[in-house]
């Protein structure tokens, strides 16, 4: 019979992709502890994040940069490093590594050269959100960020107004309220989900329809980075 709760701690040469906490460092998974403890090397999005939850539980590792504006000329030297019998974990500034980050450059190099790639599963805050805004779980859409300006914004919006599952985005503080406008236009009043600074200290969950949400954040100035969860099209609703 096989033991569901398999405590596996040998790494081996291999891109880990470590996921890390999303706002309170206490969210991190003993593996994930473990791995950044046992591999040679860790590539970060954002390195002064990565040196506070290093610092926190005590791993002293070789720590490089890897984000948007570097992955081209820094992902063959990781590569390299790889190939030539290095452990790479790879971290983004929270959550999940991949997930509206240059991380899927980096796995999609890796696996071309015949790199394990080894997920460390953890927080992400759209998976977060979304079980907490009461709106359906069983089929949802993922967008993450949208185009900034509005007229691609408002194309995008379109052509998702009839998904009848749960939406997801991310948005800005400066850019809430101009998102939530353009949501309003083009889904109707819908219900929805704003949700801020999720597990940190001024962690706010609010739920109501779209028409409510753009009152209280015109009334309360946006702060903290945001998730926003949509719902899908129903009959009850008419697209534009």
């Amino acid at each position: 019979m096989i033991n569901p709760l398999v405590v596996n701690s040998s790494i081996h040469t291999a891109l880990y992709l470590v996921s890390t906490p999303i706002g309170n460092l206490k969210d991190v998974t003993l593996r994930a502890i473990e791995i950044l403890k046992g591999v040679d090397i860790i590539a970060s999005e954002d390195t002064r994040k990565t040196k506070i939850l290093l610092s926190t539980y005590n791993i002293k590792k070789p720590l490089i940069s890897y984000y948007e504006h570097n992955k081209v000329s820094r992902t063959p030297a990781i590569i390299s490093k790889i190939k030539s019998g290095k452990s790479v974990a790879l971290v983004t500034d929270s959550g999940t590594p991949g997930i509206q980050d240059p991380g899927f450059y980096l796995v999609r190099e890796a696996i071309s050269n015949g790199i394990d790639i080894i997920s460390i599963p953890g927080p992400s805050a759209f998976v977060s959100a979304l079980v907490t805004s009461g709106l359906p779980t069983d089929k949802f859409l993922f967008e993450g960020f949208l185009p900034r300006r509005s007229g691609r914004r408002k194309k995008r919006l379109q052509e998702v107004a009839n998904y009848r599952g749960t939406l997801i985005f991310y948005e800005s503080p400066h850019r809430l309220l101009v998102f939530l406008k353009d949501v309003l236009n083009v889904f109707g009043n819908r219900k929805i989900a704003v949700m801020r600074e999720l597990t940190k200290k001024f962690e706010e969950i609010k739920r109501g329809t779209i028409k409510e949400m753009i009152e209280y954040f015109t009334e309360n100035s946006p702060r903290g980075e945001f998730v926003i969860v949509v719902e899908g099209k129903t009959d009850g609703y008419k697209t534009i």
